[in-house]
């Protein structure tokens, strides 16, 4: 076990220095390229740190063990578990982070339009799949048409956000790189070649680290006897979604909070479109009880951050009702 605890130590240590290569890259690519926060936050960061929790259910799937029922679980848990930390534990842990220097008291203040784009999105997107548990796995048809509807959707998403990047550059929400580069330190150039070269450094770090950890995770789980299915809904997507928290925690320590919650917001509608798409095709997709807590959970978290969504920024103090959400996850399903 010390060694496993050590390991685990490890992998994390890896993870956090690839978050800070990938924040700080990101921050120059957007500021090189003109784009806004929600462009940078919402689509790149979210889908780059999405990378590893997205290879968990579709290697599960494509190539997992010779027990095709353990596949199907560990796909579904991933899948349903990624928006469900998203929504609630890891909005907690981005509200501890603004909680020393803000105070019980203080708020989140992201851009609010495209706080409420991700969210919208994300509701309807995540409630059709949901509806799709209830669709007989003999009807493919509709099964597809649900399916292809939920990455319409992730289409839909990405072209709204961009069209309304320029007009929040004029409005002073342009991605700035207050930090010169960290590869810079090494006396290379800040041009292009090395943004890409730290962006493409840290995303290979994070993936090093997610996969490590999440064997670490693993064997954990083995140890301590959880299920399948439990160790893909509550322990791989803490382990895989620990580069949007650190990412997040990060920016909302500088004041990004439009970068903050837009990784996490933007992240949920990734994960929340496209791979319950892949659900609906490979797997029985059905309501099982501890699937279906998650399903209510998740929307449950998000609808509380639409509904903060509508005020002045987001209280501190309400978005720890996210991590009592979790803690009632935890509770149903142990």
């Amino acid at each position: 076990m010390i060694g496993l605890g050590l390991l685990l130590l490890a992998m994390l240590g890896v993870i956090l220095v690839a978050s800070e290569l990938f924040t700080n890259a990101l921050e120059h690519l957007g500021e090189k390229l003109g784009i806004s926060e929600g462009v940078t936050g919402s689509i790149f960061a979210a889908v780059g740190t999405a990378m590893p929790e997205t290879f968990v259910p579709l290697l599960a799937l494509v190539a997992g063990t010779s027990d095709a029922a353990v596949n199907e679980e560990i796909g579904v848990g991933a899948i349903l578990g990624a928006p469900l930390m998203l929504s609630t534990l890891s909005t907690w842990l981005v509200a501890l982070g603004a909680l020393r220097s803000r105070g019980l008291r203080g708020r989140i203040t992201p851009e609010p339009g495209g706080l409420t784009r991700d969210l919208n999105f994300f509701l309807i997107a995540f409630g059709l799949a949901a509806l799709a548990m209830w669709v007989p796995h003999g009807k493919l048809w509709a099964r597809a048409v649900l399916a292809a509807l939920l990455v319409l959707l992730y289409i839909l998403y990405v072209r709204a956000t961009l069209r309304a990047s320029g007009d929040l550059v004029l409005q002073g929400h342009g991605t700035e790189a207050h930090r010169p580069m960290l590869l810079a330190r090494l006396g290379l150039p800040t041009n292009s070649a090395s943004i890409a070269a730290q962006l493409i450094l840290g995303l290979v770090l994070l993936i090093v680290g997610a996969k490590g950890f999440i064997g670490g995770v693993q064997s954990a789980a083995k140890l301590l006897g959880i299920s399948a299915l439990l160790l893909s809904l509550l322990i791989i997507p803490i382990a895989t979604e620990l580069p949007e928290k650190i990412n997040s925690i990060l920016w909302v320590g500088r004041g990004k909070d439009t970068l903050a919650l837009g990784n996490i917001t933007g992240a949920m509608v990734f994960q929340g479109t496209l791979l319950p798409a892949i659900g609906i095709m490979l797997t029985p997709w059905v309501p099982r009880p501890e699937v279906l807590g998650g399903v209510v959970i998740t929307l449950l978290g998000a609808g509380l951050l639409r509904l903060l969504a509508r005020g002045s920024g987001l209280p501190i103090w309400a978005l720890f009702g996210n991590g009592m959400l979790y803690l009632a996850y935890l509770a149903y399903t142990l």
